[in-house]
């Protein structure tokens, strides 16, 4: 029903109330002063005041990996939207809903370079899933919902409204809508009839299957039903990057992640397979390599996305099914348990001799032995300490491998990272954006000495908001990743790869007044995490770990080679 007169400033906090919104995350300026002073009068969501716009983003970012839920910031015009442009763009290459609502200069103004002035609409233009500029009060509401639809359903994305400051003073009737319908955007949900029935004979009719899961298992929150399927078919299954999680790590059908930095036994398996099953993956780069060297292998494949641009956009398929992958793999299910044909058993034992002897090969082994701290036991400690039920952010890098290497997720959502666009920074504000959504649990970010401090003034946020996030940094005192591209491959060139100002992260994590513990030998990582998760477990622990710098990440595949093309030492 339409309520009395509002400011537009009063129908923004009214719409994200009426959603259902908990926490915004945001950081004012002139342009959304009349918002923030309703947010001031308002007792229906919490406002978390982060140190930069960047962080915003990133923390409502992982608020919405964490949770399934669109994530909500709120910047101010100018400097305030292109800070936060990193924070869309990384939304964006992941597919998370978020909203963010941006200031603008009044209407009257825009175009004329008025002071924090920027083409909002036209700078997030090409990272945004949609964007809108509000020119009428009576517009916005409607405008809101359509926001929050469009970034939940389909392929889900991060969705810019710019709202002008003279906008959130005008004043009309609120009136929130139930529900939006848009001529121009009908995602489709129910895969076509034919094409899954044709998909489940395939799979069943398959000598040497492999099931191949990405970011859209977790997104759709079809991780049940593939872990279902995975089962009953006793195939061999793997996952992408943004995908772990979404079949559980320790389960003997889990090859591991495949792709650049994948297991022998999956990245084989995915080369070696007779049918491919694709769920909620798009084919990366990272994930095949090169497509030349991917498609000498004869396979016939299935892609289940309920992006149709994903679908034959660097491998063709043969059997395409948009839809949401959830409810497509239920009706594969209903026809596999129907008896819709049988496992070829024999085929089947042989596949797993052949994938066991990949297996074997142990790629994941690394010198246990050493005198210096080997950031994969940070890792397998970090599991062990926190029982494998941790929320686990990263940044970028080295420690990001290894994190996604040796903390086996049986759970999806619990890990959160940067997967599409790398963003550096993105750690520990994604650990603040988890914390808000699940205060009782336990959120670890894993990071590097450079990710770290491209938004380490976060820690402030963190105290203001008493968050016991443990920041793991795994310090070799290189830009790691980037050193070992460097050593493999420009002759071990190490331009600007290494780190020789580095503060006392002790000291600094104190003097924003946080636990810092410094560990520098092996048999110190497992009391030092102890001492993080138990005596310090209400507190914000920083622990600087010394590791070895020059571990390298392995398994390997270089730019442009196949995933059969690894590098192994």
């Amino acid at each position: 029903m339409a309520d009395m007169e509002l400011t537009g400033a009063e129908i923004v906090v009214r719409c994200l109330r009426d959603e259902g919104i908990k926490h915004v995350f945001g950081y004012p300026g002139g342009a959304v002063l009349n918002i923030y002073d309703e947010i001031y009068k308002q007792t229906a969501f919490e406002h978390i005041l982060v140190r930069h716009e960047q962080a915003a983003v990133h923390a409502a970012d992982a608020y919405a990996r964490s949770t399934g839920q669109v994530g909500v910031a709120i910047v101010t015009s100018g400097p305030g939207a292109t800070n936060a442009v990193t924070g869309i763009a990384t939304a964006y290459m992941d597919s998370i809903p978020m909203v963010v609502i941006s200031g603008q200069v009044p209407t009257a103004a825009i175009g004329q370079d008025a002071f924090q002035e920027v083409d909002t609409v036209g700078i997030t233009r090409p990272c945004v899933k949609h964007n809108f500029l509000v020119k009428d009060v009576r517009d916005l509401a409607t405008t809101i919902k359509k926001a929050f639809y469009i970034a939940a359903t389909g392929r889900p994305g991060p969705v810019v409204v710019d709202v002008p400051k003279d906008i959130t003073q005008h004043a009309c009737a609120y009136l929130y809508p139930a529900s939006v319908s848009m001529r121009s955007y009908n995602p489709t949900s129910k895969g076509h009839a034919g094409q899954i029935k044709k998909a489940v004979q395939m799979l069943l009719e398959a000598k040497r299957p492999m099931i191949y899961t990405g970011g859209g298992v977790v997104l759709g929150n079809a991780a049940p039903r593939v872990t279902e399927m995975v089962r009953l078919l006793g195939s061999p299954v793997t996952s992408t990057l943004m995908g772990l999680g979404g079949y559980p790590a320790p389960d003997p059908l889990f090859l591991g992640m495949l792709g650049m930095h994948g297991t022998i036994e999956a990245n084989m398996a995915m080369q070696h397979c007779d049918v491919l099953l694709a769920v909620g993956a798009r084919f990366d780069d990272r994930v095949i390599g090169n497509p030349k060297h991917f498609a000498k292998e004869a396979r016939r494949i299935i892609h289940i996305d309920v992006d149709p641009s994903s679908i034959s956009k660097r491998v063709r398929v043969d059997v395409p099914i948009v839809g949401e992958v959830d409810q497509v793999i239920e009706e594969m299910l209903k026809q596999i348990q129907a008896g819709s044909g049988q496992i070829d058993q024999s085929a089947l034992k042989a596949w797993w001799t052949q994938i066991e002897l990949w297996r074997a090969q142990d790629c994941m082994k690394y010198d246990h032995g050493s005198a210096k701290i080997k950031p994969q036991y940070v890792i397998e400690k970090l599991y062990e300490v926190t029982g494998g039920q941790a929320y686990v952010t990263s940044d970028v890098g080295q420690h990001q491998m290894w994190a996604a290497q040796y903390y086996p997720f049986d759970q999806p959502r619990r890990w959160i990272n940067s997967g599409g666009l790398g963003t550096m920074g993105f750690g520990l504000p994604a650990a603040m954006g988890v914390q808000m959504a699940h205060p009782g649990a336990q959120v670890a970010c894993v990071t590097g000495e450079g990710s770290i401090q491209m938004n380490i003034q976060e820690l402030s946020t963190c105290k203001e908001w008493k968050l016991p996030i443990k920041v793991i940094l795994l310090n070799n005192g290189f830009l790691g990743m980037v050193r070992q591209w460097q050593q493999f491959f420009y002759e071990e060139r190490y331009a600007e790869s290494y780190m020789t100002s580095l503060p006392d992260f002790v000291k600094l994590a104190e003097a924003y007044g946080h636990v810092g513990i410094l560990v520098e030998k092996p048999e110190d990582v497992e009391p030092a995490l102890r001492d993080a998760f138990g005596k310090y477990k209400d507190r914000l622990v920083f622990i600087n770990f010394l590791t070895d710098p020059a571990e390298n990440v392995f398994p390997m595949i270089p730019a442009g080679k196949g995933l059969s093309e690894m590098i192994l030492v």
